[in-house]
């Protein structure tokens, strides 16, 4: 049997805004700027529409939420370091 496959949603600018609580302007302004939640280009002329797929909308706005306002400064994400495992040196 085959497994059936999620259904897109597509959702217009208009309404990704508002969920975002932005204007469709911003939202453009960070298509231009490779900011916001991935887009869906419908079709290949520059003039061609854009639609969100749903799931990435929400999964932006879960990466966008922080614990603190310091979390999200720029020193609090300089202060985010991976995990470095250190092999220990060797004494001559």
């Amino acid at each position: 049997m085959h497994q059936p496959i999620q259904q897109l949603r597509l959702l217009d600018s208009v309404h990704v805004a508002a969920m975002l609580g932005i204007t469709p302007g911003t939202l453009k302004f960070w298509r231009h700027k490779n900011r916001g939640p991935k887009f869906v280009k419908l079709g290949d002329s520059p003039q061609a529409g854009v639609a969100y797929d749903e799931a990435d909308v929400r999964a932006f706005i879960e990466s966008r939420k922080f614990a603190s306002t310091s979390a999200y400064s720029p020193a609090g994400l300089a202060n985010v370091r991976p995990t470095i495992s250190r092999t220990p040196e060797l004494t001559r």
